[in-house]
């Protein structure tokens, strides 16, 4: 975004370069991870749940095979529907970045060409999140509501591929905070030439 537009709303943005105090998007962005990571790992369990039985039943823990796929499903359509926020606040936030300019990244992009990758990438995983939970949802209610096995194989290799694919995206917004200082309080107070000292009057 223009800087000389930023510098418009500079009476409204706090010391981090936002309307508020901590930035939404880093912390929408766990959610979405774990809630999604929750929901591949329980189905995973759920699929090999003949295997780790005997391990429950001498743990005494009472567990049914289909409540792990219900911890899977669930968490997937909660992963959905957050994401939606996730990747909303990210382009809001996105907007009134400021980075530095004069710094290139660890994989040798400028800050410009790290927030374009950064938020294609955030709206090709939504895109995929939905998908995923659409396709979970065919298979729990109509092709294989009547089996034991509540997901197919490819179904949970997708999970994994998106796995990846949330580790190439997430290190490009580790990048944006640690290396461009993209809404870091204490990285704008340095670069306004202000004293750390001033970080807990800041917030």
């Amino acid at each position: 975004m223009n800087i000389e537009l930023i510098n418009q709303l500079s009476g409204q943005l706090g010391a981090n370069g936002l309307p508020y105090i901590l930035p939404m998007h880093p912390n929408l962005v766990h959610l979405t991870l774990g809630l999604f990571i929750v929901a591949i790992g329980f189905d995973f369990v759920g699929v090999f749940f003949v295997l780790e039985k005997p391990l429950f039943k001498f743990m005494a823990i009472p567990a049914a095979r289909s409540n792990f796929f219900d911890v899977g499903w669930y968490n997937m359509v909660a992963a959905s529907i957050i994401t939606f926020f996730t990747v909303g606040a990210g382009f809001y936030e996105i907007l009134l970045a400021t980075p530095d300019e004069n710094v290139k990244s660890a994989w040798g992009l400028q800050a410009m060409e790290t927030m374009l990758w950064h938020g294609v990438g955030g709206v090709l995983l939504l895109a995929l999140i939905v998908g995923m939970t659409v396709w979970r949802g065919f298979q729990r209610f109509l092709w294989r509501k009547d089996m034991g096995q509540q997901v197919q194989w490819s179904y949970l290799l997708a999970g994994l591929v998106i796995f990846g694919i949330m580790f190439v995206h997430g290190t490009l917004g580790a990048q944006l905070a640690s290396e461009f200082g993209v809404h870091i309080t204490a990285d704008r107070l340095l670069r306004l030439g202000k004293s750390l000292n001033q970080l807990q009057e800041a917030l």
